[in-house]
């Protein structure tokens, strides 16, 4: 007999179907082996699966990884986001806390028909144009401003909202540059700021709405507009809309999510 793992479609940022980023969330009772982790990825084609395990170590509620459909990766926002809605959700409780491999222990609080979910606010510093030039050809317009983590995340400051929308990049060029995240980003015409992602060396070349890219924005954009909390749109097919806020070294991203479907994945 095939084993039926509990399976939930989540569209996290979104408060209807169709809206935000897709994931799945998968509640094992012990961990599978990597390969068919990353295989259940590549099955539900999702940007990221999440999957939880009880945590027994006591220093979280759960155990969190997330699969893109190539690779496991090792920090997922709107994934986290998703796992901490479904887990709320169905046992109860304000808040939940997951311990991952390489991003420490996330929490997911609820505020009222939405959550806040705490990544580590992620630092970067100036990179050039010459450092950049292949990026920037293939992404297709000369960005005010680059500068760029050492964990893979690349922003590119541009004049406003109209130009980061109007980009039309090269995503199988980009694709050759590696798995790093190509994010673009300006100040908003209806929120605070706005921005698109591109990850296509992960397999999603656009991505809907990015936690992690998200993670890199609160603290760039805390220091240009002077002030620690602000409002986001991700100017995806899909869109998304974000809280930020940063506290200490946590960029706080607030969003509501929907189930669309719940059932059994059979392995």
């Amino acid at each position: 007999m095939p084993q039926a793992i509990p399976y939930w479609h989540v569209d996290a940022f979104s408060a209807r179907p169709f809206g935000g980023n897709q994931a799945a969330v998968m509640v094992l009772d012990e961990w599978l082996p990597d390969d068919v982790l990353v295989a259940i990825g590549a099955e539900n084609l999702f940007a990221e699966t999440a999957f939880v395990v009880r945590d027994a170590t006591g220093e979280a509620d759960w155990e969190l990884r997330w699969c893109t459909p190539t690779y496991e990766i090792a920090l997922c926002g709107h994934a986290t986001l998703a796992s901490g809605h479904v887990l709320l959700q169905r046992d109860g409780g304000e808040r939940v806390t997951f311990r991952t491999r390489k991003s420490g222990v996330l929490e997911v609080v609820k505020v009222g028909d939405a959550y806040e979910l705490a990544l580590p606010a992620i630092a970067t510093a100036p990179d050039t144009a010459a450092n950049q030039a292949e990026a920037i050809r293939l992404l297709g317009a000369e960005p005010l401003e680059i500068v760029r983590s050492e964990l893979g995340y690349n922003i590119y400051l541009y004049d406003n909202e109209a130009a980061v929308r109007s980009l039309a990049p090269d995503i199988r060029g980009l694709e050759r540059l590696g798995s790093d995240q190509f994010i673009v980003t300006a100040r908003g015409e209806k929120t605070d700021i706005v921005s698109r992602v591109f990850v296509p060396g992960g397999g999603v070349d656009e991505d809907s709405v990015t936690g992690s890219a998200h993670a890199v924005l609160t603290p760039y954009w805390a220091e240009k507009l002077g002030r620690d909390s602000f409002t986001a749109h991700q100017a995806s097919e899909r869109g998304g809309d974000l809280t930020l806020r940063l506290a200490g070294d946590r960029a706080w991203l607030g969003g509501p999510c929907v189930t669309v479907v719940e059932g059994a994945f059979y392995l």
